[in-house]
C-alpha cells in the first residue's frame, strides 16, 4: 500500500465560492509574542538603561540580550508540573564616570515562560492562555458631555501613562481644564503657565506659546469668543502667578515656589519618564486634530494642547451678550445639527471600534516586565551607593528577583492569564481568540455602562456580536470575527469590498 505525505487540498462542496483564505486563526498570539522577543524585551531595556547612582558618577549600562534553548520539553513540564521557560542571559556594563573604567559581565536575568507553537503557555503543569485585553485607546476625545446641567463639551487628552487632561466648556461660556480630575482652574491660566517652560524643552518651535500674555493667548484662537470670555473672567494675569496657581490646585497644602511649579508642570505634561502618550497615542493625536509630529515624539507639546483647546471652542455653541451659553437644553445634541461629514469627524465616541485597541499578549508581557525593572532599577541604585566600588560587579548589583517576580505574577494570578478551556479543540481556539475589556487598566464588571456593553456598528467584521457570555459579563467579553487582522497599533481592521455607483463589485 503506497503512502502520501503530501498535504491534501481542503474540498469546499458549498454552492457559494470562498472569497477569501481564512487567516491563521492563533496568530493574534503568536505573531505578538514574537513582537515582544525581538523589539518589545529591547524597548523595555532602553528605557530603564543605563540605571545612575545619585551621584551621577556611577552607571549600569545594559546591552545585547539573548535566550537560550528551555531546559525541558513541553512534555516533560506537563508531566513535571514545571513552566516552560528560557533561560535569559543580558550584557550588563558597571561604569565608573570619574576614571572611564567599564566592566562588562554576561547577567543571569531569570528563566522566562516561553509560548508554544499552539500559542499557549506552560505555567506549573498546566496550559494557560493569556487573553486579549480590549481598552481605550490613548489620544485626544472631544464629545457631547453626559450632564448638560454643569458642562457643554469636554475634550481628553489620554495617556497611556501620565496625568489626563479634561478641557470643559461650561455653562458660562467659560473654557476650564481639569488635571487627573482634580479642582478645575481656567484653560487661559493653564495655557500662560506652559508659557513659562522653555519651547527647546518642549520641542516646540521658537516664539510658539513664549510670552504668555492674553494678546498671544487670543491670537493663537483667532479671537474665539470663549477664550475671550476665559480672559475677561481670568483674575491671573502674568505666567509667574499661572504657575504658582497651578502648583496650589495640583497640590494643595504645600509651600508653592516658582521651580516647584515648573517641576510640576514640566511632570504633568513634558517629562518622558512620567508621561508616555505611546506610537498609538501619538498616531492618533496627530490624526485627530490634523498635526504632523513625528511619532517618536510620545510627551506632549504645547502644540498639542493649543491644538486640542482649538478643537473644542470652534465647535458650533455660541453665547449671547450676558456670557451665556445659548440653547443649552439642545447642546448635548449638538452634533446633529453639523453636516453629515463634519458631524461624524468632529465628535468622538469611546464605544467606536476607532477609538478602542487590543493590548495583546506580547504588550501585556512587557508591561508585567517594565514592572520588574522598575522594582530592580531601585535595588541596583541602592547597591550602587551602599557597597564598596572596588568589589562591584554587574553580577553583584544586579538582582532578578523583582523582574521574576513581576513576570510571576502576571502570568499566575492576573485577571488575563486563564487556564485553557480544554473541553474540545474548538473550545480552545475560540479562548485564544477570546477579547476582554476587563483586567489591570480595563474595566470592571460594576462601574462598565451599557454603552461599552451594547453592539456598535463598527462591530461589524471586527467582533462577533453574537458570542458574548450572559450575566455580568455581557457586552465585556467577546471574540475576534474571523477574518478581523490586528494592525501594528492594536486596531481590529476587516475587509470590505468596494461600492461602485452602487454596484458591489467583487
Amino acid at each position: 500500500m503506497s503512502l502520501s505525505t503530501t498535504p491534501k487540498p481542503r474540498t469546499s462542496f458549498s454552492k457559494l465560492k470562498q472569497i477569501l483564505e481564512v487567516p491563521n486563526l492563533i496568530d493574534i498570539q503568536v505573531k505578538s509574542f514574537n513582537w515582544f522577543l525581538e523589539e518589545g524585551l529591547k524597548e523595555t531595556i532602553q528605557d530603564i538603561s543605563p540605571i545612575e547612582d545619585y551621584t551621577g558618577k556611577y552607571a549600569v549600562e545594559f546591552g545585547e540580550y539573548g535566550f537560550r534553548e528551555p531546559s525541558l520539553s513541553i512534555k516533560e513540564c506537563k508531566d513535571k508540573d514545571m513552566t516552560l521557560a528560557a533561560p535569559l542571559f543580558m550584557e550588563v556594563s558597571f561604569i565608573c564616570k570619574e576614571t572611564g573604567e567599564i566592566r562588562r559581565q554576561e547577567v543571569f536575568m531569570g528563566d522566562f515562560p516561553m509560548m508554544t507553537e499552539q500559542g499557549t503557555f506552560i505555567i506549573n503543569g498546566t496550559e494557560r492562555v493569556i487573553v486579549t485585553q480590549l481598552v481605550r485607546s490613548p489620544g485626544a476625545y472631544v464629545m457631547a458631555t453626559k450632564d448638560p446641567s454643569k458642562q457643554v463639551l469636554v475634550a481628553n487628552l489620554m495617556p497611556a501613562r501620565g496625568s489626563w487632561l479634561e478641557f470643559e466648556i461650561d455653562k458660562r461660556g467659560m473654557v476650564n481644564v481639569r488635571i487627573d480630575r482634580k479642582r478645575k482652574l481656567p484653560a487661559t491660566t493653564f495655557l500662560r503657565a506652559m508659557a513659562g517652560i522653555r519651547n527647546e524643552e518642549t520641542g516646540d518651535d521658537p516664539g510658539f506659546l513664549a510670552q504668555g500674555s492674553d494678546e498671544e493667548i487670543l491670537s493663537l484662537f483667532d479671537g474665539n469668543p470663549f477664550i475671550q470670555n476665559t480672559l475677561e473672567k481670568d483674575t491671573i494675569k502674568t505666567v509667574e502667578e499661572a504657575l504658582v496657581e497651578l502648583f496650589k490646585k495640583q497640590r494643595p497644602g504645600e509651600p508653592p515656589t516658582l521651580d516647584a511649579s515648573r517641576s510640576l508642570l514640566r511632570n504633568i505634561c513634558f517629562d518622558p519618564k512620567r508621561y508616555d502618550l505611546t506610537r498609538v497615542g501619538r498616531h492618533k493625536l496627530n490624526t485627530r486634530l490634523n498635526l504632523d509630529i513625528p511619532e517618536g515624539v510620545r510627551t506632549l507639546r504645547k502644540l498639542d494642547i493649543v491644538a486640542l483647546v482649538r478643537e473644542l471652542v470652534s465647535l458650533p455653541v455660541e453665547i449671547d451678550h450676558e456670557g451665556l451659553l445659548l440653547d443649552a437644553k439642545d447642546l448635548a445634541e449638538v452634533a446633529v445639527h453639523l453636516p453629515w461629514d463634519e458631524q461624524v469627524h468632529r465628535l468622538d465616541e469611546y464605544e467606536n471600534f476607532g477609538n478602542r485597541r487590543l493590548r495583546t499578549v506580547g504588550e501585556l508581557v512587557q508591561e508585567a516586565f517594565r514592572i520588574g525593572l522598575y522594582r530592580m532599577e531601585r535595588v541596583v541604585r541602592e547597591r550602587m551607593t551602599t557597597e564598596a566600588v572596588e568589589t562591584i560587579t554587574p553580577q553583584s548589583i544586579i538582582n532578578i528577583r523583582p523582574v521574576m517576580a513581576a513576570v510571576k505574577e502576571f502570568f499566575g494570578s492576573s485577571q488575563l492569564s486563564q487556564f485553557m478551556d480544554q473541553t474540545n479543540s474548538l473550545a480552545g481556539l475560540t479562548h485564544r481568540r477570546r477579547l476582554s475589556a476587563l483586567g489591570a487598566g480595563g474595566l470592571t464588571r460594576e462601574r462598565a455602562p451599557i454603552e461599552v456593553r451594547d453592539v456598535h456598528s463598527t462591530h461589524y467584521g471586527r467582533m462577533c456580536p453574537i458570542e458574548t457570555p450572559e450575566g455580568p459579563n455581557i457586552g465585556l467579553i467577546g471574540s475576534l470575527a474571523s477574518y478581523a487582522k490586528v494592525n501594528d497599533f492594536g486596531f481590529i481592521q476587516t475587509p470590505y469590498r468596494k461600492v461602485i455607483e452602487g454596484r458591489v463589485t467583487n
